[in-house]
């Protein structure tokens, strides 16, 4: 994936730190994060009653970011001012990207007639305070509905490369990124409030929900070389063939079987599935690329999810 070199970024979409604690229940990314591989361990950790919040590691390798999760805010709009930086810088990249995905869904939402409410993006390094509750770098990326914000830790897709073999690159951290803010269309649409995510298996609320996430990114990634900035400026130039191959290997890489089978135990239960399965995660990632239609993404109705 190539960024169109002129094209200018806005760094106010992205931060560091997060809300306040809260109740609601934080929306996993897609079985992401060494430990917090599936959605229970989100919930049991973010879900929270108030209780005392997760202990702190040190610093990973990663990001120039302090402990605690803060980013220069000053430092990152200094150094993000073009797509020639996001060509060469993953703070940039990353922000260049978030700028695509909510250009394309404010275009989407107006065209229903409807306003889109922007979600920041928070990237820290080791812990967060979130609306949520107190995460680490463990749950791996998610959307908190309480503050209406993504959270990924900066360290996670080196992570996804080595843990789950997964390659890294910009059009594979772009899934990532479209797929949390999938979540934040469902709750913006009020889509994740029908869904019981105490509820697993293969055709669970939780797993159509993760996978309707799948679809929406893809649906942007189908729109995404044509999507202009508000000065009109079309932000990403091209997504190879290769992207979209190694993306959907990705997809694959985070599916429930394939965590249980490698990074669990060996033994694939489909009672415990709460993303959906290699094969799913795929096929509805697929399923936006090539539609480009966001309609093609009601996996609530059909009975057959892959």
């Amino acid at each position: 994936m190539e960024f169109n070199e002129d094209a200018q970024i806005d760094t106010s979409e992205v931060g560091s730190g997060g809300g306040g604690v809260g109740g609601r229940v934080a929306l996993g990314g897609g079985g992401l994060g060494i430990v917090g591989l599936i959605i229970y361990f989100v919930l049991s950790q973010l879900g929270g009653t108030g209780g005392g919040g997760l202990p702190l590691p040190g610093n990973l390798p990663g990001l120039d970011v302090p402990r605690g999760g803060q980013v220069s805010q000053d430092q990152w709009a200094a150094n993000c001012k073009t797509g020639a930086d996001a060509n060469k810088d993953e703070r940039c990249a990353l922000t260049l990207v978030v700028n695509s995905v909510q250009a394309y869904w404010t275009d989407q939402f107006a065209r229903s007639g409807q306003t889109y409410q922007k979600s920041k993006t928070n990237f820290f390094n080791g812990a967060v305070n979130t609306g949520c509750g107190n995460a680490t770098s463990d749950v791996g990326p998610f959307y908190c509905p309480a503050d209406n914000q993504v959270y990924i830790d900066v360290t996670f897709f080196k992570e996804l490369e080595s843990k789950f073999g997964a390659v890294n690159s910009n059009f594979v951290k772009a899934y990532v990124l479209g797929h949390e803010y999938g979540h934040h269309i469902q709750n913006l649409l009020g889509t994740n409030s029908q869904v019981d995510p105490r509820q697993t298996g293969p055709t669970s609320g939780s797993v159509r929900l993760e996978l309707q996430a799948d679809c929406y990114a893809g649906v942007w990634a189908n729109h995404a070389t044509k999507v202009p900035n508000k000065n009109g400026q079309v932000l990403i130039k091209s997504i190879s063939e290769q992207d979209v191959v190694d993306a959907a290997d990705a997809a694959g890489r985070i599916g429930d079987d394939f965590i249980q089978k490698n990074l669990g135990g060996g033994r694939v239960d489909p009672s415990k599935f709460s993303h959906g399965s290699s094969e799913q995660r795929k096929k509805w990632l697929k399923t936006g690329l090539q539609s480009g239609n966001p309609a093609s993404c009601d996996t609530f109705k059909t009975s057959n999810l892959g």
